[in-house]
């Protein structure tokens, strides 16, 4: 259990004094913030599994020149707060990639696994569509550079993606994926011409495809699913042919935090070559959502 540990004191040198400010549900780690308006708050932290350490505003009130944090020492689980005026939309945002001349290519909500190579990746070459062109030679998935992330956010969320893999060259593998040291995706592969959905995973510490089927068309929508709720950590992929329609394939994943990566899973979009470079796939767009059954 996390604790909150306040000390005060009138000078650097001391005396100080302290007090347990919060124990409530591992909330902890953080800071004082205040608004323009006055209204205090502690931005915190709570450890939660696969989904990562989740972000808390807890209200603080001041009692005789000391913060106390919660109500009634809890933390609440919604705040009346308005909505954000700032640069990121939010945690996280879908994408549609649709850019005019004067937005900036990627908005804030996007982070790269690695840093990226530039020349490799366009929202501009296509419109409307995230170009991944493939740079070198890598053999696993970890391995491969321009991957852009959202963050999965819990209780549950999904992540869908429509793929064009009309560019893709022998060897090239692209798709969505979901993010740490366990990993697991659902991709296209291309060997030798004959495209493949594949469904992988590292669960024990080394990729391995655990279910194929033949793609016989140059579009697919891919959809990744997390399930968050009461810490069951669970993944599961899926594609369609139309939109409309869709299938799972392969098995149910577990999602655990790990402190290798020392962050929560990740939806990430992809493409790498394992045998010759040049390649190229376009995503038309990235939806994400906090409800699976939508």
């Amino acid at each position: 259990m996390r604790t909150v540990i306040i000390h005060r004191a009138d000078k650097l040198s001391g005396p100080w004094e302290g007090r347990v400010a919060l124990q409530d549900k591992g909330v902890a780690q953080g800071g004082l913030v205040s608004t323009p308006e006055g209204k205090w708050f502690s931005y915190l932290f709570k450890d939660n599994g696969g989904v990562g350490r989740i972000p808390y505003l807890v209200p603080v009130t001041w009692v005789n020149d000391w913060p106390v944090l919660g109500e009634n020492g809890k933390v609440p689980e919604t705040l009346d707060l308005p909505k954000s005026k700032g640069l990121i939309p939010g945690i996280v945002n879908s994408d549609n990639f649709k850019r005019k001349k004067k937005d900036r290519d990627l908005p804030l909500v996007w982070q790269w696994n690695h840093n990226p190579n530039n020349s490799l990746w366009s929202v501009r070459d296509r419109k409307g569509f995230l170009r991944l062109n493939t740079g070198r030679i890598d053999t696993l998935f970890v391995q491969a550079k321009n991957t852009l992330t959202q963050r999965t956010i819990g209780p549950e969320s999904k992540g869908v993606t429509l793929l064009d893999v009309s560019n893709m060259k022998d060897g090239d593998i692209s798709g969505l994926c979901l993010l740490q040291k366990q990993y697991g995706f659902i991709a296209v592969k291309n060997e030798k011409g004959v495209k493949k959905i594949v469904m992988v995973s590292a669960a024990n510490g080394s990729e391995k495809e655990l279910k194929s089927i033949p793609l016989k068309q140059n579009q697919v929508y891919l959809k990744a699913e997390c399930d968050f709720k009461n810490q069951k950590d669970a993944g599961m992929f899926y594609y369609s042919l139309d939109g409309e329609i869709w299938e799972s394939l392969g098995d149910s994943i577990k999602l655990p935090y790990t402190l290798p990566h020392f962050m929560g899973y990740r939806f990430g979009l992809f493409n790498y070559a394992t045998k010759q470079i040049g390649g190229f796939v376009d995503f038309d767009y990235f939806n994400i959502s906090d409800k699976i059954s939508e």
